[in-house]
């Protein structure tokens, strides 16, 4: 995966690690080979901080001459998908697809903190700048408040009569989300290179320019997801760090780690980035439930993570080990924080007094649960509506598009189309088109979907950590949604998974250009490889960009666009 780096010893440590090597090298050279793992070989230089900072975290120091990039690269993709995403923002000036939705409800949001209904064919008349139809009556609503908080942040900045307004949000958590994944993509594989390649991927993908594009709920719980992807993955190291020393601690005082304290090894303490991590997973819940997923998955791969770095480090019993000392404080950190993050997202509803189902609870009494305070009762009443309404939605829809199909990106969402005439809106030939189109750039998701299922095989023939934490981000937004074959969902529901994906094709062009010390040869035959790969998908995405940002075309341009027929 090219070079392997790590942080560079902090300031005044030079002298204790240089010491702590030179002594780690001596005991080596003259310790008795023995059978098994070094540590109990050699206890003595195997519980140096040095020795077991290497054995959990590698030994690469990033060069000082990278360092810039480390910043220099993210800062640059998120430019190139800022440029895509923020240009001609406000076209069209039109409500689109469930726009019709989020956008006046984040107005009703802005006025009452609740939603309200809006009197029949609002649409015309709200895109003029009326909001007439605007009702006093509360509006039953199915998914959770956060996202439409966060596009009504844009309308109060610029106004709720501009388009570009209504789509600021999710066109900055879009540009956001690139410079992360650049940054989450660095510290997986600890290449600058490789996270500019995740970024300019993600900069360029199609699927993600159209859905920060438009004010729709998926761009945002992609986003917070994606931020406890990083939070728990700054966690492993971060545990790995406090185990290291721990254990090191242990054999300064003594002269080494005795049997007694790897029985289990140490107690962690609070881990601060498990809390962030829990914060983002609610946020990500509050837009959408299917945020549950990502919460389920990524506590559980940070469990485990603690348990393989016990294992490293010489823990007897790390299984045991890893759920008394850290598994407890890990769910205390994401499951009840993300519930209480949860909670305070219904800010707006509670402090309502006609929002809807508040006052469900007042008419309702119950001899069973009437020690529950009233609006957390009204709330769940709320919610086992909401999930009826999920689970048994199975609307026709001529979008629908089972989950199956989102590998292929066999039915992807047509969010705009007009089709003026000539002389119609500037139209020059007989027929001209204009459409948004939630298409991703085909050698992106075909080469994303076969990335995965070959990254599969890495983490069953190698076991390799960054090739697990891929496939839980995708499987946490993929798999899910293949228990509901009959449900109506739609294709753009897979920008969830999506950063996993960008990760898997990055991952895999890591394997593809090899180690830094490789032959020159193959770097370079590697190399032309991964150029001509990202050259197509920068030139493809030129080729597509027109019906991702509604730039008014011709038809039969647009016709060669569509390669397969159930494109149209």
């Amino acid at each position: 995966m090219g070079r392997v780096h790590i942080n560079a010893p902090e300031a005044g440590a030079g002298a204790e690690a240089g010491a702590e090597a030179g002594a780690e090298a001596e005991a080596a050279a003259t310790a008795v080979a023995k059978p098994g793992p070094r540590w109990l070989r050699d206890p003595s230089a195997a519980f140096t901080r040095s020795a077991l900072a290497r054995r959990l975290m590698g030994a690469y120091q990033t060069p000082p001459s990278l360092r810039l990039w480390f910043w220099l690269g993210p800062a640059l993709t998120a430019v190139i998908g800022g440029v895509l995403r923020f240009v001609r923002l406000g076209d069209p000036h039109a409500l689109v697809f469930d726009e019709t939705y989020y956008i006046k409800d984040a107005y009703s949001y802005l006025q009452s903190g609740y939603e309200r209904n809006w009197a029949e064919k609002a649409n015309d008349l709200f895109v003029k700048g009326n909001y007439s139809g605007l009702q006093t009556s509360p509006e039953y609503v199915v998914h959770p408040p956060v996202g439409k908080w966060m596009i009504a942040f844009g309308m109060w900045l610029f106004g709720p009569d501009s388009s570009f307004g209504w789509r600021f949000s999710a066109a900055l958590i879009g540009t956001v989300s690139i410079f992360l994944l650049a940054l989450i993509a660095q510290k997986m594989f600890r290449s600058t290179l490789l996270g500019a390649v995740a970024g300019l991927l993600f900069a360029v993908d199609g699927h993600a320019i159209v859905q920060s594009r438009t004010s729709l709920l998926d761009i945002f719980v992609m986003f917070w997801a994606l931020v406890a992807f990083g939070a728990v993955l700054m966690d492993r190291d971060d545990g790995r760090r406090r185990l290291a020393a721990r254990l090191a601690s242990l054999a300064a005082r003594r002269g080494q780690v005795g049997p007694r304290e790897l029985l289990y090894g140490p107690w962690l303490g609070f881990r601060w980035w498990r809390l962030a991590a829990g914060i983002a997973l609610g946020l990500c819940i509050g837009t959408k439930w299917s945020g549950l997923f990502f919460l389920a998955a990524f506590g559980v791969m940070s469990v485990v993570w603690d348990m393989n770095a016990r294992r490293i480090a010489g823990v007897r019993y790390w299984i045991t080990g890893a759920i008394l000392k850290d598994g407890a404080v890990a769910f205390v950190s994401m499951v009840p924080v993300a519930a209480v993050t949860y909670l305070a997202t219904w800010t707006g509803w509670f402090l309502s007094k006609d929002a809807y189902d508040r006052n469900w609870a007042a008419s309702n009494p119950s001899q069973t649960w009437g020690w529950i305070p009233a609006s957390l009762r009204s709330l769940w009443h709320y919610h086992s509506t909401a999930y009826a309404f999920h689970t048994g939605l199975s609307t026709d829809h001529p979008y629908k598009a089972n989950a199956w199909s989102w590998l292929v990106m066999g039915r992807p969402t047509s969010f705009y189309s007009q089709y003026p005439v000539k002389g119609e809106d500037g139209c020059t030939v007989d027929k001209c088109a204009a459409m948004v189109t939630s298409l991703g750039n085909p050698l992106i998701w075909w080469g994303g979907s076969l990335a995965v299922l070959f990254l599969l095989g890495v983490w069953i023939f190698r076991r390799d950590w960054r090739a697990a934490a891929i496939l839980v981000g995708f499987g946490a937004g993929f798999l899910p949604w293949l228990l509901y074959p009959e449900r109506t969902i739609f294709f753009f529901y897979a920008i969830a998974y999506e950063p996993y994906m960008i990760l898997g094709v990055t991952m895999v062009l890591g394997l593809v250009l090899g180690r830094a010390d490789s032959p020159p040869w193959r770097r370079q035959q590697s190399a032309l490889f991964a150029g001509i790969f990202l050259v197509l998908a920068v030139g493809l995405s030129a080729y597509f960009y027109p019906i991702w940002a509604a730039e008014l075309i011709p038809y039969d341009y647009w016709r060669q666009h569509m390669w397969m027929p159930s494109w149209i």
